[in-house]
């Protein structure tokens, strides 16, 4: 029989191992290996990935409309050659026509019998049947080169008609092509943005989505945080949505767009929640950091080392946040209150914005 002493010790023991149980990583944890064990890393790798798609499709689709405009410019030429054959073959008929009216005045009308019996002198109508042959020649050179004319123009209205084609074919194609991997991209994107809605949320970040980086790396020591951009609001700007004015720099990009550290440093910070929504804190030598918000994923975690121009997330529209793009500040301390402005700062280590 068991002793009540024994009975006391298994409670604890069967508290602990529910506790355990209960605190093992779910299907929204990270799997211990730095990536997610959910839905998060296919959704932001699906993201990057259509981007690269995307990317590859627009140079295919710029590609394709230069080669576009040299197929206008050769069916133009043959525009142009088709207009001077078929002027050649206007002269050709003319000239048939003025040759067969010579033949006729020459005696072409009148059998060679006929001639000789109503001619005055031999020696005119030999003179006349000579006449008559060259006209005969003349005319026989006359049709074969408007038929032969005739048969080019042929010809190069065909070649016209299957460039014209071509052309319109591949571009309607690529147009297609262009058109699907957006809707794709467009569509992953607010999958992205909900995964991202869901951290704010709770408060709680899900840990960092390593993406493959790109295969080209920064050249200079320092870049700016997206590759392409348009800037919207800027460092000091007024608005009801800032209590002492706007602290960075605004970036206007699409949601998944990758963000960049812009230099060489360390993660100090990484946070969801707040008016910041999801955001990267780095610190850089020399006492500065870069702070970038309202972000959708984060590939990195605190601690990280990372490269100028590594990637460290995608954008998104988390936190306080009118529509997607990157705030992007820079800091003399990791915390709010110390930002100073990012655009002369970038520009003097050689990263003018523009």
């Amino acid at each position: 029989m068991r002793s009540p002493r024994l009975r006391l010790l298994l409670v604890p023991a069967l508290l602990c191992a529910l506790a355990v149980v209960a605190a093992r990583p779910t299907d929204a944890a990270d799997d211990g290996a730095g990536r997610r064990a959910d839905g998060d890393t296919e959704v932001s790798t699906q993201v990057a990935r259509l981007y690269e798609d995307a990317a590859l499709a627009t140079r295919r689709y710029e590609a394709g409309r230069q080669a576009a405009e040299v197929q206008r410019a050769r069916a133009r030429r043959f525009e142009e050659l088709l207009d001077r054959e078929r002027r050649e073959i206007a002269v050709l008929h003319q000239d048939l026509g003025r040759i067969a009216r010579s033949q006729y005045r020459d005696g072409g009308g009148l059998p060679l019998t006929a001639q000789i019996i109503l001619a005055d002198d031999f020696d005119e109508l030999m003179r006349g049947q000579h006449v008559f042959s060259r006209t005969t020649v003349a005319l026989n050179n006359a049709v074969d080169k408007s038929r032969r004319a005739e048969a080019r123009l042929a010809a190069d209205e065909a070649k016209a008609t299957a460039v014209r084609r071509r052309l319109e074919r591949r571009s309607a194609e690529l147009a297609a092509l262009k058109q699907d991997i957006e809707q794709k991209l467009e569509e992953a994107r607010w999958r992205l943005q909900g995964l991202a809605d869901v951290s704010v949320a709770a408060g709680a970040c899900r840990g960092a989505v390593r993406l493959d980086q790109p295969r080209q790396a920064q050249a200079g020591a320092w870049g700016t945080p997206v590759a392409v951009y348009e800037l919207s609001a800027g460092f000091g700007s007024g608005g009801s949505r800032w209590a002492n004015g706007h602290t960075g720099q605004d970036f206007a990009v699409p949601i998944g767009t990758p963000v960049r550290a812009v230099g060489a440093g360390r993660v100090v910070k990484v946070s969801c929640g707040g008016a910041f929504g999801i955001e990267v804190v780095i610190e850089h030598p020399g006492g500065y950091y870069t702070q970038y918000a309202h972000l959708a994923a984060v590939t990195v975690d605190q601690g990280d080392g990372v490269a100028p121009g590594q990637w460290i997330g995608q954008s998104g529209t988390s936190g306080n946040s009118t529509g997607p793009h990157l705030h992007f500040e820079v800091r003399v301390t990791p915390e709010t209150g110390s930002a100073v402005d990012p655009v002369p700062w970038l520009a003097a280590r050689g990263v003018p914005l523009g």
